[in-house]
């Protein structure tokens, strides 16, 4: 890990004082803190402006309050998605005086002191085909704010009433990136990418009823897509397109 003058004295100071122990100073200098059942990334919002995330579903309150206080006392925000609402709460009382929020619809546990600055070139917009992708499209809104950027959202469009969709054409081109998120026959993003000129992220969702094969039927038919400059992600990977949205629209490369 790459340390000024500064850094390194006081993180030598901290060991002399015994306030740092030798192996998590040596996780430090080398990129990564071993905590024994896991590896943190303290390096990787360095190397990709933005911090690693903890995907909160099969691990316990503890390992994660464990990585979430490695982070944030390195001055880094905290992402933990897929947490549940009482994994939240014990994860908030293992780390008392550390500004703790959960996002219940979006499923997202956060660490911040304060807002993360906007870095994108202009909005995010979040678009969702019905009220019952919400979850993912959440997911992906606070994603993607924890990341930098200004969302805007724009829910309840699908296909099934088109006219809710063209009424708000004007917002649809004013953003920078669209996330677009539906299950059932998954079509929502083909319509969008053929109004606008920017990047379409398509999310197919697990949401519709048996021959949408949990979200698979959405995702061929994403994949598939007529309409030139959409991609697809994983199915219900809300994260994984605001991850996206945020590379493309990065006021400067890194």
């Amino acid at each position: 890990m790459s340390l000024t003058e500064r850094e390194l004295r006081r993180l030598l100071e901290d060991v002399a004082a015994g306030r740092v122990a030798v192996a998590e100073a040596a996780g430090t200098l080398s990129g990564y803190v071993d905590l024994g059942f896991a590896n943190v990334d303290v390096e990787r919002a360095e190397r990709r402006g933005i911090p690693e995330v903890v995907f909160g579903q099969g691990k316990t309150p503890e390992h994660i309050a464990a990585v979430a206080r490695v982070l944030h006392d390195r001055g880094q925000r905290v992402l933990a998605t897929r947490v549940d609402a009482e994994k939240a709460a014990a994860i908030a009382d293992l780390l008392p005086g550390l500004p703790v929020r959960y996002e219940a619809l979006a499923r997202c546990l956060c660490v911040e002191d304060a807002p993360a600055p906007d870095q994108g070139r202009g909005p995010l917009l979040v678009v969702a085909a019905g009220t019952s992708d919400l979850p993912v499209a959440e997911e992906s809104v606070v994603t993607a704010r924890m990341c930098g950027n200004t969302v805007e959202t724009l829910y309840d469009v699908g296909v099934a009433g088109l006219h809710r969709l063209i009424s708000r054409v004007d917002l649809l081109r004013s953003a920078s990136v669209l996330i677009v998120v539906a299950g059932m026959e998954g079509a929502l993003p083909s319509v969008v990418g053929g109004l606008v000129a920017r990047p379409v992220i398509a999310v197919p969702t697990s949401v519709g009823y048996g021959a949408n094969l949990g979200g698979v039927a959405a995702l061929l038919a994403m994949l598939n897509s007529c309409a030139s400059g959409v991609t697809v992600v994983n199915i219900d990977n809300g994260f994984g397109a605001a991850f996206a949205a945020t590379l493309m629209n990065r006021a400067e490369l890194r």
